[in-house]
């Protein structure tokens, strides 16, 4: 770090958080952020995250482990609030000493961030706040259930995406909390300037996910990544909501017939709704597990027109692919280039 002093002073409390070189997460990409690229990201000196998405309590153990074998350094793992076996996925985290736990897709349901940090466990709890009121709420909550970090993640992100934009959420929450609290931006960034100007503006760090998906160490499919090289950021649409009753959170992915099939499922869930087949708590489930199918099909087998190729709009940025160190130095290079000007 001692190649970028003004960013490594502006990352310092990012960095002592994280426990690593620099303050840049790897967002959690579900079947992209496993055991390789994670562990890749680390020793680079950034902070991978392993996406648990809707893996059973025993794939996350064999994955954190496997993990354990490739780094030495700090990482994370990501937990979906609405897994069914949260719990039971908080408990093998704790057994690995995980040092932290990112809970994504909504409000940490009651007792979960109490469980992660039960027993003064150490482990630090991160969460995603879509707005003021909300960070205020998941920071202000009182000892044992509270966020130690957030990440404001804008629209512009890659696969479950809120509807603001990132600029527009870092002027409304970094100017409030950033000063008393950690931070970290997320959503369409692809370079460094941008990175240079969210730390100006108070964030510890930043988390990026689309520049990582095409990294050499990535197991991503060479389709699915020669998908992001051709694309361009107006190809990366947010899904569409055919129902409103159906609590759909938008998904960001390259358009193609997958995109198509994800309205269709949304009306099948939606007839099924109807005919009280199943409850609201079911329904999402389903459309959850389509969109772990649908994303592994494109990921892991290759399937770039019938699979989900979630993406950012950053897509644009991506256009070869180069090992997670060179994508962290350049980032950096060009954050400090910027901070130095």
């Amino acid at each position: 770090m001692e190649t970028y002093p003004h960013t490594a002073a502006l990352m310092q409390r990012g960095t002592d958080f994280l426990g690593c070189e620099t303050a840049i997460l790897c967002g959690a990409m579900s079947w992209v952020s496993e055991r390789n690229l994670v562990a890749a990201i680390s020793n680079a000196g950034g902070f991978g995250v392993i996406a648990c998405g809707a893996m059973t309590p025993e794939l996350l153990d064999n994955e954190i482990a496997a993990t354990k074998a490739l780094t030495s350094k700090p990482f994370g793992v990501n937990l979906i609030t609405m897994h069914p076996a949260l719990f039971d996925l908080i408990a093998v985290c704790r057994k690995h000493g995980v040092t932290h736990v990112v809970l994504a897709g909504g409000i940490p349901p009651k007792g979960s961030v109490e469980a992660i940090k039960a027993d003064d466990s150490g482990i630090k709890v991160i969460c995603f706040a879509p707005t003021l009121a909300l960070a205020k709420k998941l920071l202000r909550q009182s000892s044992g259930a509270g966020a130690d970090a957030l990440v404001i993640e804008g629209m512009e992100a890659g696969g479950h995406i809120g509807p603001v934009s990132t600029s527009v959420l870092a002027q409304e929450i970094l100017p409030e909390l950033a000063s008393d609290h950690l931070i970290f931006v997320a959503g369409g960034i692809g370079r460094g300037e941008a990175i240079a100007s969210y730390l100006e503006m108070g964030a510890a760090g930043v988390q990026l996910g689309t520049r990582f998906a095409c990294a050499s160490e990535s197991i991503a499919h060479p389709d699915f990544k020669k998908a992001f090289f051709r694309a361009s950021a107006r190809e990366a649409v947010a899904s569409v909501q055919v129902d409103p009753r159906l609590p759909v959170i938008p998904v960001r992915a390259l358009k193609n017939k997958g995109t198509e099939e994800f309205t269709a499922k949304q009306r099948e869930v939606a007839a099924l709704l109807d005919a009280g087949e199943v409850d609201m708590g079911e329904a999402q489930l389903q459309i959850e597990h389509f969109w772990a199918g649908a994303l592994r099909r494109a990921v892991i087998d290759g399937d770039v027109e019938n699979g989900s190729v979630m993406a950012g709009q950053s897509v644009g940025m991506v256009t070869k692919e180069e090992p997670a160190a060179d994508i962290i130095a350049e980032l950096m290079s060009q954050c400090e280039a910027a901070l130095g000007r």
